[in-house]
């Protein structure tokens, strides 16, 4: 059995690739069992047509044969002879088809003249989780593959974020049918980084809702969904900060894969991408500011506590005094004798406690 994907946890390198020689198709990811679909969509300005469930064979034959932009969809990269054939029939470099199958890749272009290879993160909910106020985040690798007339994508599981895409291809809505497959590429890109926004609103709303939580109640549950969204935070910018230097690469592209138009359009996502880092950047700060605001939380309920707590023993000392006096055990103490001695001292000490009291108040700490 081939061994299951461990990565370290901090330099995220795949342990199944160690001593494996350069472009070894190698899964570093979780087993899976889930058989590898492809769905085809293939089109012209007037022409449209989808294809899903196709065999590896018949989605192979009309990448080949069919005319106009063909848009080829992989969901699972875990069968590594599938993806070896895929790349040996469209000639993909070996080191193409090792980060294909090595999961957890950087976000990266790598030109390789014939075509261009774009690693992306693609983030999106565990819709099943409906137990948080946020679901669970899904990280996923998203590989893009463009040549002449043809992109594919190659995803870890099915679902995307993508079908605004397809139905803006179905409907012939804008100028996607009527461009080439760089921007189809373009449009992939852009409708992933639209996806962190969305991301990112969703943390946004999250946080106001713990800082109002914060500043009525601080628990340790609060505490850890801070802490929560601050790992989810970074998982975030570490898919969103390397997308500069992405588009920054495919805009300087001087090849025949991205035209003049596409490069327009690239400069755009480029500024979205900086937008998103830039809102990263302050839900961060955002979450920092809110720990130190539980722990400011925190310290003012522990004052008010303790605030309580020395009025209640400032109270008690001159009592104690009253009561340590007279339970000494000594013959001669004239008050003993007193008919009134009991209620008396219950009135001093009473007295006593409503003096202090009105003292504190006059002086503000109550």
């Amino acid at each position: 059995m081939r061994p299951a994907g461990r990565r370290s946890r901090v330099l995220g390198t795949p342990a199944t690739t160690v001593g494996q020689s350069p472009g070894s198709v190698v899964y570093s990811g979780p087993e899976r069992d889930a058989p590898v679909t492809f769905k085809l969509i293939c089109y012209q300005d007037e022409r449209f047509e989808e294809l899903t469930d196709l065999s590896f064979e018949e989605a192979l034959r009309r990448l080949r044969e069919d005319a106009g932009v063909r848009w080829l969809n992989v969901d699972g990269v875990h069968r590594e002879e599938l993806v070896e054939q895929l790349g040996g029939a469209l000639e993909l470099h070996p080191l193409t088809m090792e980060d294909i199958v090595s999961l957890g890749q950087r976000p990266k272009v790598e030109d390789y003249d014939r075509y261009l290879y774009i690693a992306l993160r693609m983030l999106s909910y565990d819709q099943a989780d409906a137990s948080r106020d946020v679901p669970q985040l899904l990280n996923e690798q998203l590989s893009l593959v463009v040549l002449n007339g043809i992109v594919v994508t190659f995803q870890e599981r099915p679902g995307d974020v993508f079908e605004p895409l397809r139905e803006r291809l179905r409907q012939g809505k804008g100028q996607l049918r009527r461009l080439g497959a760089d921007y189809l590429a373009y449009a992939l890109m852009d409708i992933v980084i639209d996806r962190y926004f969305t991301v990112l609103e969703d943390y946004g709303d999250v946080i106001e809702a713990l800082e109002a939580a914060i500043l009525e109640s601080p628990d340790n549950a609060t505490l850890q969904r801070v802490n929560h969204l601050k790992r989810e935070t970074l998982l975030v910018r570490k898919a969103v900060w390397p997308l500069r230097e992405v588009i920054s690469g495919l805009e300087r592209d001087e090849g025949e894969l991205m035209s003049r138009t596409v490069v327009a359009y690239l400069r755009d996502a480029h500024d979205h991408a900086i937008q998103v880092i830039d809102t990263v950047e302050t839900l961060r700060d955002m979450l920092t500011n809110l720990h130190d605001l539980y722990l400011s939380a925190l310290s003012y309920r522990m004052n008010d506590v303790m605030k309580v707590l020395t009025i209640i023993a400032t109270i008690f000392i001159p009592l104690s005094f009253l009561v340590g006096v007279y339970g000494m055990n000594f013959h001669h103490m004239p008050e003993l004798a007193w008919p009134w001695a009991y209620p008396a001292l219950w009135g001093l000490m009473i007295a006593v406690a409503l003096t202090m009291l009105a003292a504190f108040r006059r002086r503000g700490w109550l």
